[in-house]
């Protein structure tokens, strides 16, 4: 059996094909939170006719099930291992489908539809949870700590190339077939993912004792923080920016296309900077461009602009994320990385479950423009945190 140090001597040596099993894993995973992504507000505002709150609700009701999940996960994959983490998420996603496709059955009684349309989107956010967090950890013990950056941006480039080709595929299986393939995609693509992680080789659990999730908290609550007020760019575009472009009559899917696109080619050519130039001082010059992006999409009189606000709204994103999970990680006790990583995404995951029902309410009391601003302003705010990490 290889042992963790000769894997960790491949990737430190600058080879990615230790980790590239997992990445594979999390893309399919992730693939098929992609393909709703565009879509799902669509089915919900106007296939069920509901309003720009339920929308809201729909998508933020991912992320809150994937906050109280993110230290069950974090703590499973230190206490059982990583591998098993990544099977439970890859699980519950299934079951996420299987309710997608329930309520189905109720579209005549919207209420009800949406009700088991929500509890599905709970269960896939646990097992988005338990996927993304389980690889994290995974590749944490192959890399070593100094790697942590890398690890991070990534992982992050399976999941942002899942969303960048689901996207399209989401709008053009929706056009065609209804949300129908959505549910069945959702179904049954994460059983794809369970038959390539059956094949790898398990990693052993680092936890020996039981950690303490106060110590951890905080030790990563600071740089969590910065990541919930930066989170606000990438919660506008998951759920609002399909309503922005087609409420002004422009295409739908080449937003989140661009947005993934621009996260990936920003990790790919930089993802190792966190880890060279400090994780704060990363944060704080990406964090400003995912303002500027927001800002554009608030303001675009054309979609040209507001595909270049997407762009540098995903390019902002992308290294802020891994910046602050340096500091993170670099302030976490060893043998709970998991649960550090799982504590850290934590606040991402309050950010999102909280800020995409009120981004609906300042939607619906103005117009769906506003809440770009709300997100460049949100974004602002954590520069001072940045700022006082780098000290």
């Amino acid at each position: 059996m290889q042992t963790t140090a000769a894997k960790a001597g491949v990737v430190r040596g600058g080879s990615v094909s230790a980790l590239l099993p997992i990445m594979g894993a999390v893309f399919v995973a992730f693939l098929v939170i992609g393909l709703a992504m565009p879509v799902l507000p669509l089915h919900v505002h106007q296939g069920l006719g509901l309003g720009t709150f339920i929308v809201g609700l729909v998508a933020g009701s991912q992320f809150a099930a994937a906050l109280f999940s993110r230290v069950w996960a974090g703590r499973h994959a230190d206490s059982r291992g990583a591998k098993h983490a990544v099977i439970t998420g890859l699980m519950l996603a299934t079951a996420a489908g299987l309710l997608y496709l329930l309520s189905l059955l109720f579209e005549r009684q919207p209420a009800v539809s949406v009700t088991i349309l929500l509890i599905g989107r709970a269960v896939l956010g646990a097992g988005e949870s338990f996927v993304i967090t389980g690889a994290q950890t995974w590749g944490l013990v192959i890399a070593g700590p100094q790697n942590t950056g890398k690890v991070i941006a990534w992982m992050g480039t399976a999941m942002y190339a899942a969303f960048a080709l689901g996207a399209p595929a989401g709008s053009a299986l929706y056009g065609r077939l209804g949300f129908n393939a959505i549910a069945l995609a959702t179904t049954f693509m994460p059983l794809g993912a369970l038959l390539l992680v059956s094949e790898l080789r398990r990693v052993a659990p680092t936890a020996r004792l039981r950690p303490s999730l106060m110590k951890v908290v905080k030790a990563v609550w600071l740089p969590g923080v910065g990541l919930a007020l930066t989170s606000a760019g990438f919660g506008t575009m998951t759920a609002f920016v399909a309503l922005l472009f087609a409420a002004r009559g422009w295409t739908v899917w080449p937003a989140f296309t661009t947005f993934a696109a621009a996260f990936i080619a920003a990790r790919m050519v930089l993802g190792h900077i966190a880890d060279r130039k400090g994780g704060a001082k990363v944060a704080l010059i990406f964090l400003l461009m995912e303002a500027v992006g927001q800002a554009l999409l608030w303001l675009a009189p054309s979609p040209a602009i507001a595909l270049i606000g997407a762009g540098l709204t995903g390019f902002g994103y992308s290294l802020v994320y891994p910046g602050f999970g340096v500091e993170a990680v670099r302030r976490a006790p060893a043998e709970s990385r998991g649960l550090a990583m799982g504590a850290y995404t934590a606040f991402l995951d309050v950010a999102l479950a909280g800020a995409s029902p009120l981004l609906g309410l300042v939607a619906a009391a103005s117009d769906i423009g506003t809440v770009f601003l709300v997100g460049a302003l949100s974004v602002v705010c954590a520069a001072p945190i940045a700022l006082r990490l780098m000290k």
